[in-house]
């Protein structure tokens, strides 16, 4: 085939390939239209016809409008809450908007439709979506985040930086990390879930619950020792040998009786007067030290 049979063979092709995208869009505008007659029509007749007709109108209209709940439900995937229930709440928005829309006002359904759908999704990740609540604020935030960085990465190609989404809503860059934090606040994750390793084998990989953190006790005993050995250092040698039995060997008081010679009576009587007089002087000090650094705020001030 010549160069000039190519060129005009790919000119065919793309100008057939271009009339079959614009036959294509003509028939989803007309789809759209005829659409938007027919729920006109539809609403139209069931505010002046009886109950019982004027319901199975409003249904007809439900049903011709439903693939557009679908599409506006499926906006909404992949945030924590099942697809059924996306669509059965959009479907919800939708019923709610055949019962209000007022057909003698205008013919602009959609219009009036899609933000009660929305408004109707958004109530329910609200209400019911959260397995942790975050604020009313960062709820609120959320879908314009997500609205406001979907816009951007459309527009520049990549996807923004969370300084870049603040400055558009006009919020602070923290705000912006703790609504994007928050997506996971939809769904909680089991303490068995493998982070690492394969999932179908007990013996592999590290689970959730391995990594998580927990409370060291050993930071309070740590304090304590910190506090209390100025303390110790004030009490005489019986006193501080008593509570080096009693707390670090634990020893019995019947045991520190006979080591000291005494009754277990007079041992009790020694713990409760030492850890009485510790406690005196562990209150003090931190009375003076919050004194001191009252002084120093006010000086600095």
């Amino acid at each position: 085939m010549s160069s000039d049979s190519k060129l005009a063979s790919a000119e065919g092709t793309s100008t057939a390939t271009e009339t079959g995208e614009g036959r294509d869009e003509a028939t989803t505008s007309s789809k759209s239209n005829q659409r938007a007659v027919r729920t006109h029509e539809l609403l139209t007749q069931a505010a002046s016809a009886d109950e019982e007709t004027a319901k199975q109108l409003r249904e007809d209209a439900v049903l011709l409008n439903a693939d557009i709940a679908v599409s506006l439900a499926m906006r909404y995937r992949g945030r924590g809450v099942p697809d059924e229930d996306l669509i059965q709440t959009a479907h919800l928005g939708l019923v709610k908007a055949v019962q209000g829309f007022d057909a003698t006002r205008g013919d602009n359904f959609l219009g009036f439709a899609v933000p009660t759908m929305l408004g109707e999704i958004r109530r329910y990740f609200r209400d019911h979506a959260w397995t942790v609540k975050p604020p009313r604020r960062i709820q609120e935030l959320q879908p314009q985040v997500w609205a406001t960085t979907a816009r951007l990465t459309g527009s520049v190609g990549e996807a923004p930086t969370n300084s870049d989404v603040a400055s558009v809503l006009g919020v602070k860059e923290a705000e912006v990390d703790e609504a994007l934090a928050a997506r996971h606040c939809f769904s909680a994750s089991s303490l068995d879930y493998q982070v690492s390793g394969s999932r179908d084998s007990e013996d592999d990989g590290v689970a959730l619950i391995d990594i998580l953190g927990d409370e060291d006790p050993g930071f309070d005993r740590a304090e304590a020792v910190v506090a209390l050995r100025p303390l110790c250092r004030r009490l005489s040698e019986r006193d501080r040998r008593l509570i080096y039995l009693r707390f670090f060997h634990e020893w019995t008081q019947a045991k520190i009786a006979e080591e000291f010679g005494v009754t277990q009576m007079q041992i009790s009587r020694l713990l409760s007067r030492v850890l009485h007089q510790l406690r005196a002087d562990l209150l003090a000090a931190g009375e003076s030290e919050q004194t001191r650094m009252t002084e120093s705020d006010a000086a600095s001030a």
